[in-house]
C-alpha cells in the first residue's frame, strides 16, 4: 500500500490551497482516511479525518476554516485549506487505516506567508 501527498506550495495568509492524497489500490474506499500537520520544531498533530461512510472530523484549529473530502473512484481524498494562517505553515502528512494497519505518506510542505 503507498500513499502519496501532493499540492503543497507557498500560499499568502488569508489564501487557498487544496492538498491531495492518493492512495494505490481500490482500498480507499474501506479505509479511514485522515491529514496531520507538523510545524517546524513541534508534533505532528490530527488535522481532520474522513471514515468510510463519509464521516468527517476537524482539530478546532481548522474548523471552519478547511474542509476534506474523499472520491473513492479516484482513491483519493483531499483537504481543502481556506483563510490560511502563518500558523498552517509545516508538512502535511496523510494516512490510511485500514485493517488494523496504517500507512503514512511521506507528506508535502504548505509555507504560509505572511
Amino acid at each position: 500500500v503507498q500513499v502519496v501527498e501532493s499540492g503543497g506550495g507557498l500560499a499568502q495568509s488569508g489564501g487557498s490551497l487544496r492538498l491531495s492524497c492518493a492512495a494505490s489500490g481500490s482500498i480507499l474506499s474501506t479505509g479511514t482516511m485522515g491529514w496531520y500537520h507538523q510545524a517546524p520544531g513541534k508534533e505532528r498533530e490530527f488535522v481532520a479525518r474522513v471514515t468510510p461512510g463519509g464521516d468527517t472530523y476537524y482539530a478546532e484549529s481548522v474548523q471552519g476554516r478547511f474542509t476534506i473530502s474523499r472520491d473513492n473512484a479516484k482513491n483519493t481524498v483531499y483537504l481543502q485549506m481556506n483563510s490560511m494562517k502563518s500558523e498552517d505553515t509545516g508538512v502535511y502528512y496523510c494516512d490510511l487505516g485500514i485493517n488494523g494497519l496504517v500507512y503514512w505518506g511521506k507528506g508535502t510542505l504548505v509555507t504560509v506567508s505572511s
